[in-house]
């Protein structure tokens, strides 16, 4: 968007911001090939996961599985 005559363009701190964060990610990408992600995030046990219990060995017909401790 061109400024209108007589006034003066004005870049806000998050318009620097955002240049500053794509300059950083390009610097980034040329020293690495592609782009780095930092964030690693760790899978809960807890959360149902099929493949986890094939590898393990676990059939989904285990009565172990369903049974309760307190039977």
């Amino acid at each position: 968007m061109k400024p209108k005559k007589g006034k003066k363009l004005r870049i806000t701190e998050a318009d620097y911001m955002l240049a500053q964060r794509k300059a950083s990610r390009i610097l980034e990408i040329q020293e690495h090939g592609r782009p780095v992600s930092y964030a690693a995030f760790h899978k809960s046990k807890k959360v149902y996961d099929r493949k986890r219990l094939k590898k393990a060995g676990i059939n989904f017909t285990d009565d172990l599985l369903f049974s309760s401790k307190g039977k």
